[in-house]
């Protein structure tokens, strides 16, 4: 496709280079509205500029995309709920040594995480956690931040959901669920090694020099819980009504006061804090703790009936009646924490069954999309609560944004420009020898730090698909998986490159100022991970 007429390709790249200003800096001073309205406004230009028609504009939205992305975040929301990231956390502080080993368990827990959960569900997620533990250790953020933030985006291009760009690639190129994971799985787990090793080598001396000082040599797992993963858990009924009910008795020792109370709420805390609380008193059986009460209540019923008045009887005829009903509630409380068990055990369930039909070759968007609506059913009471949270934690924007960006560089491609670009380009960046595989990583690597990863996607992935395709059917799938590797470890190279570093930042950047992560700091360490990472990966892709 030649270029264009010229006003066409004038208005087409106004309109595009509106969307790249606002995606790239969305508080931009002359027009501060965001990106998600900046997409918008790209995509409108492209209309009104007649680039594009609007029939053609609702064509350009890719719906398997936005459903198996919207799919993909109500799962995982489900998936916190039922304390899945509770448990990422404890792999993070269960028995660590030191600081050097935090980071290499960084890297590993938020790579796996993203391959399954997406990059930037697992850097909200866990960025929280990383500056609670520099914040009670005595830590540095930066080196954690950092592997976090690139392990994310190294790991989640071992799947197709583990980003946009590839979800955009498994659905263009056709290519299956486990197809794409077998192509890129050995090059992301090498990728997460060296990019930890190169992590450890520039830090080296501000970690040693942190184990030193503050003699930090294990991370108490008992300091490391998260206050959001505490609050998923139901409050035990038992203890609650035991605790607002019963009152103080001597006990028949003579010994220091000690009531029904107590001795079920240190079983109640030996049982949720893992044997760190060591219980003192035998525990009771139900039907003994309701003989105990009516005994203790038979105890306080002469003193009362000394006192005299209906107000004594009264009381006696209430503390009679107490001691089934704390039987009752304790009751209740077993039966409400078995239904949540399995409540949790289904949702982990149905999270193993959509990864089979993924790996079974299911269409992807629509498994995502029951899985979430099988997960709203099972838990039997309104979903908006839960989508909402979808709102707070990933945002539907993100889906409006995806809209408008598939618009606009629609818009962007039929002005020719790309198709050019890739005309003069083509004849270097072929994948049948190693030159041209370089000279087609470093356009991808340019492209993606300089119009995002996903556009890049959109504009080169059929035309680079083609090209392959011309030389022989197996060097089209890995062209794809080279676009799909090359297009995610771009992403690392400057702190604009990917959403996951922006969300890092700025997480980090709200908690405490001193923990900003800048431009150059993080081009420092971006440019050679991002170049070796990137480079053992191309060799073990076209291995």
């Amino acid at each position: 496709m030649a270029l264009g007429p010229i006003k066409k390709v004038v208005l087409g790249s106004l309109a595009f280079a509106v969307f790249w200003i606002l995606a790239v800096f969305p508080a931009v001073p002359f027009l501060p509205i965001g990106r998600t309205a900046g997409s918008i406004l790209g995509a409108m230009l492209m209309v009104i500029f007649k680039v594009i028609t609007p029939k053609e504009a609702y064509s350009a939205i890719n719906l398997p995309v936005l459903g198996l992305l919207f799919g993909t975040m109500v799962v995982s929301i489900y998936l916190e709920r039922a304390d899945m990231f509770k448990h990422l956390r404890v792999l993070l502080s269960w028995k660590s040594w030191g600081a050097k080993d935090m980071l290499c368990r960084i890297c590993i827990v938020s790579a796996i995480s993203s391959a399954l959960f997406t990059n930037d569900t697992t850097c909200v997620i866990l960025t929280e956690f990383i500056l609670k533990i520099a914040r009670e250790n005595n830590i540095r953020p930066e080196p954690f931040l950092l592997g976090l933030a690139s392990s994310s985006n190294i790991g989640s291009s071992a799947t197709p959901i583990g980003n946009p760009q590839n979800l955009i690639i498994a659905i263009q190129s056709g290519i299956s669920f486990g197809e794409f994971v077998l192509g890129l799985l050995p090059a992301v787990l090498l990728g997460v090694f060296v990019n930890a090793l190169i992590l450890l080598c520039m830090f080296w001396r501000l970690l040693s020099d942190v184990e030193k000082d503050s003699d930090v040599h294990q991370i108490s797992l008992a300091t490391m819980s998260s206050p959001k993963s505490l609050e998923s858990h139901e409050c035990d009924p038992i203890t609650e009504h035991v605790t607002s009910q019963s009152s103080p008795v001597i006990n028949r020792d003579g010994g220091h006061s000690k009531n029904l109370k107590n001795r079920l709420s240190e079983l109640d805390m030996c049982s949720d804090s893992c044997g760190e609380i060591e219980l003192k008193k035998p525990v009771l059986s139900k039907k003994e703790a309701t003989d105990n009460t009516l005994s203790e209540i038979g105890e306080q019923k002469e003193e009362r009936f000394a006192r005299g008045g209906v107000q004594g009887t009264m009381e006696m005829t209430t503390d009679l009646e107490s001691g089934p009903q704390q039987s009752t509630e304790e009751s209740k409380g077993q039966l409400n924490r078995w239904k949540r068990l399995s409540w949790k055990l289904c949702i982990y369930l149905g999270t193993v069954g959509m990864l089979v039909a993924f790996l079974m070759g299911l269409d992807m968007s629509w498994t995502a999309l029951t899985a979430a609506l099988i997960f709203v059913i099972l838990d039997f009471k309104d979903a908006g609560p839960c989508l909402e949270k979808v709102n707070q934690q990933v945002s539907y924007s993100l889906l409006v944004f995806f809209c408008g960006m598939f618009i606009t560089v629609d818009g962007f491609s039929k002005t020719g420009i790309p198709t050019s670009f890739w005309t003069l380009m083509e004849p270097h960046a072929q994948i049948d020898h190693a030159s041209g595989i370089a000279v087609l990583a470093i356009v991808i690597l340019v492209l993606s730090n300089v119009v995002s990863n996903v556009p890049t996607v959109l504009l080169l992935g059929a035309k680079v698909a083609a090209c392959a395709a011309a030389i022989s059917p197996s060097k089209e799938k890995k062209a794809w998986l080279i676009l799909a590797w090359v297009s995610t470890v771009a992403g690392n190279l400057s702190l604009l490159g990917s959403a996951a570093n922006i969300i890092v930042c700025e997480q980090a950047f709200r908690a405490q100022p001193s923990y900003n992560i800048t431009f150059w700091s993080h081009l420092k360490f971006g440019v050679p991970s991002t170049l070796i990472v990137t480079t053992i990966g191309l060799a073990l892709v076209l291995a």
